[in-house]
């Protein structure tokens, strides 16, 4: 779901690159990423291996964001055959 809407953002009218986010990304920012709403983006933020800094109000490092994008979606990939085969 989360790349999805990764893909969508990145394909919105004029496609952003890694290299035009900020370092660090606010919730605002998450939000308009990922097209999400708060209710998401409180979900995401609260869960235990999402990237967040906290010290300073609620901050996303953006390398750090990429990079459980990319775990995550390779869970998805490795373990989506699995969920397929029980359902």
């Amino acid at each position: 779901m989360i790349r999805e809407e990764v893909q969508i953002g990145l394909a919105a009218q004029k496609p952003i690159q890694i290299k035009e986010l900020p370092p660090l990304l606010t919730k605002e920012e998450l939000k308009e990423l990922f097209h999400i709403k708060d209710t998401k983006a409180a979900e995401l933020l609260a869960r235990a291996d999402f990237p967040v800094l906290r010290e300073a109000g609620t901050l996303i490092p953006t390398h750090l964001l990429m990079r459980w994008i990319e775990d995550n979606t390779q869970w998805i990939n490795k373990n989506a055959k699995s969920f397929k085969a029980i359902s």
